[in-house]
Formats: structure tokens, C-alpha cells, sequence
């Protein structure tokens, strides 16, 4: 609601209570709100009901959450009654002034702002009284004010119950930096979830995923969807001969290499052990094979520690009637097949496939 509020812009020279107000606008403060993200958020209701309370409590017809940005005063919540109803507030810069002129444990009171060159269809408030907002470190974050269009004060037990409600708005900023800490834990942890710890790309959660939702995409659209299953020759005599933790490096920089060989919409996992699977969407069985021996030449071209390596890969193209366990079969079929007739191959997997190994295709 914030596009009710009018307030001007200070001026360039306006003494020393509104220097000293510029001096506030420090790092600290704003990276506390920075930590909150609550500057030009979406309208909720739980502040609304704050400012609503306030406004009640105060017995005004206004009560109005703001926060304080970089030279600027932001509007969280307005809730507006009888005069102010409705109608875009006037707000002088005077009302700028609490986070200089109050003192702790302070409310501050401007009993009878006089300022003249209200706009035309504008409110102009009157008396304002705001409780600034303290973050754990001390920095005022905002206010939590209430407005009338008369002159007058408020009782001590409406200073009381305003600064009362500005801690349990407090309370609300603080309950949003943990929902945001859990949040960003949570996409951390899923983000775990989903990586290899090895080499940094999809693990096979991730590649179950995947496949499922390009098979919903190709069963929707038509379009083809091919997997290649690639397996590393040899790896388990490299890894006898050199130790294992030179076995997770060539690991490393296979998968380095193979990423490298891809396009951008193409998706490559660790499947297990030194076998890896791509899915390539949108792509047919003729473009998976080039695909397929771009990456298996690149990789044997490529210089790993100790020695070169060369793959296998196996190649199949979705039909849709028989599923996705009948194109990780098939793929499957065809990269045994390119190792047992010589490795270093590509070829494609078929379903029954019972042809002898030495007629695989290359």
C-alpha cells in the first residue's frame, strides 16, 4: 500500500538533524535489512494487522510500517481509516526525522507537524508518533508509526502499547532471517541431494529425475528423446595400478572433459562407479550417434595423469509405447556390446539384440 504515501524527497541542504539522518544510512543498517529481504516485498497480512493495531491502540485513523532504505523512507504496511481512507497521504520530510531525533527507549511524537504546500488531493497528516524498529545490533531499521489529522499526543500507555507492538514486528523480521536461512539450507541440501560429491555433475536421483521429465515432455510434444550410457575402458586396472584417490581424479577430469563436449540443453550424470549417462533431449537417434562420437573422440584425445583413457557408449532413442526401461535397456545393451567387441566404440542398443558380438557397429 505503499503507493499512498507521498513523501518528498529531503533536500540537498537541510541541517543538521537531516545530515545526521544521512549519516545513519550506513553499511551496517542496510545489511541487516539486506538480511531480512524485506525491503519492497509483497503486502502481508500479519504486518497489515500490526499496523491495523497500532493505529487502534493509538485510536488513529492510521497506522503505517516503514522501513528505512538507502535515502529513502519504504512503506511495508498502511492501514488507513475514516479521513486518511483511501486517499494518498501527504507526508512532509519532518516525519523523516525520527531515526535522528529519537532516543532510545523513546517514542517519538510530532504533535502538530505545520508545513505548508500540501498537494491538491492530497492528506496531509497532522500529528505523527512512531517507534523505531531495533535490530539485535542496535540499528533502527524503520518505525512503526500511527498518523491523525489533528494536532494531539498520545497517553502513556498508547507510547507504551506502540513500542510493545514494534517488537512484535521485530519478532516477525526475525521469524522471516530464519525462514530465509532455512530456505537457503534447504536449496543447499536438496542441491547435495542431487550432485555427485566427486565430481560435481548429477548423480542418479538427479538423472532419474531428468529422464522422467523429458519422457513427460517427448510423450507431450512428439518430440524424440535419446540417452547415451557411457562406461570409462579399463578403469578398474588404472585404478589397481595407481591408487585409488588417482582413480577419483581421472573421474574428475573425465567428467570435466565430457561436459565440455556437450551442447547447453543436454543433461550428463554419474550413473555409478565410472559409468555416465546423457540425455539428449529433442535430439534423434542419427544426431545421438554424432553426438556420441564427438564425446568418445574427445575424450581419447584428451590428457589425463598417467595415461590416456578411451570409452564405450552405448546409444538408444525413446519409443514412447515401450517406456523409459526399455531406452535404458537398450542403451545398455548397446554400450556392453562396444565393449565387448573391442571398447573405444559407440553402438547402438537394441531390444533383443542377440546378433554375435563381433557384427556390433562402431
Amino acid at each position: 500500500m505503499s503507493e499512498l504515501l507521498d513523501i518528498r524527497p529531503l533536500p540537498r541542504e537541510a541541517g543538521p538533524a537531516i545530515n545526521l539522518l544521512r549519516k545513519e544510512e550506513n553499511a551496517s543498517r542496510l545489511n541487516a535489512l539486506a538480511s531480512y529481504e524485506i525491503l519492497d516485498s509483497d503486502a502481508e497480512k500479519s504486518y497489515d494487522d500490526i499496523a491495523r493495531l497500532a493505529a487502534y491502540v493509538c485510536a488513529a485513523p492510521a497506522g503505517m510500517i516503514s522501513f528505512f532504505g538507502e535515502n529513502r523512507q519504504w512503506v511495508k504496511s498502511l492501514v488507513c481509516t475514516g479521513a486518511f481512507s483511501g486517499k494518498p497521504l501527504d507526508f512532509p520530510h519532518e516525519g523523516l526525522r525520527e531515526a535522528a531525533l529519537h532516543e532510545p527507549g523513546q517514542i517519538l511524537q510530532l504533535p502538530d507537524i505545520q508545513a505548508g504546500g500540501q498537494k491538491r488531493g492530497h492528506v496531509r497528516p497532522r500529528f505523527y508518533a512512531a517507534a523505531p524498529l531495533y535490530a539485535p545490533a542496535g540499528d533502527i531499521l524503520g518505525s512503526l508509526g500511527v498518523l491523525d489529522r489533528r494536532a494531539r499526543g498520545l497517553t502513556g500507555e498508547q507510547s507504551h502499547a506502540l513500542e510493545t507492538l514494534a517488537r512484535q514486528v521485530m519478532e516477525l523480521l526475525e521469524m522471516r532471517r530464519t525462514l530465509i536461512g532455512l530456505s537457503s539450507a534447504n536449496a543447499k541440501l536438496g542441491q547435495q541431494n542431487v550432485t555427485d560429491a566427486l565430481t560435481g555433475i548429477p548423480n542418479r536421483r538427479a538423472y532419474d529425475q531428468k529422464l522422467s521429465e523429458e519422457f513427460a515432455r517427448a510423450k507431450r510434444t512428439g518430440a524424440p528423446l535419446s540417452l547415451l550410457m557411457l562406461d570409462i575402458d579399463n578403469f578398474k586396472q588404472y585404478n589397481d595400478n595407481f591408487g585409488h584417490l588417482a582413480g577419483d581424479s581421472a573421474l574428475q577430469s573425465v567428467a570435466r572433459v565430457l561436459l565440455s563436449s556437450l551442447r547447453p540443453y543436454d543433461f550428463l550424470a554419474r550413473y555409478g562407479g565410472e559409468e555416465f549417462a546423457i540425455i539428449l533431449p529433442s535430439t534423434d537417434l542419427a544426431d545421438a550417434i554424432v553426438v556420441a562420437e564427438r564425446v568418445r573422440g574427445l575424450v581419447a584425445a584428451s590428457e589425463f595423469p598417467h595415461r590416456k583413457f578411451t570409452i564405450s557408449v552405448g546409444v538408444s532413442r525413446l519409443d514412447i509405447d515401450a517406456g523409459t526401461k526399455a531406452l535404458v535397456q537398450a542403451a545398455d545393451i548397446g554400450l556392453y556390446r562396444a565393449k565387448a567387441s573391442g571398447r573405444n566404440k559407440v553402438v547402438i542398443g537394441k531390444l533383443n539384440d542377440h546378433s554375435p558380438v563381433g557384427s556390433a557397429t562402431p
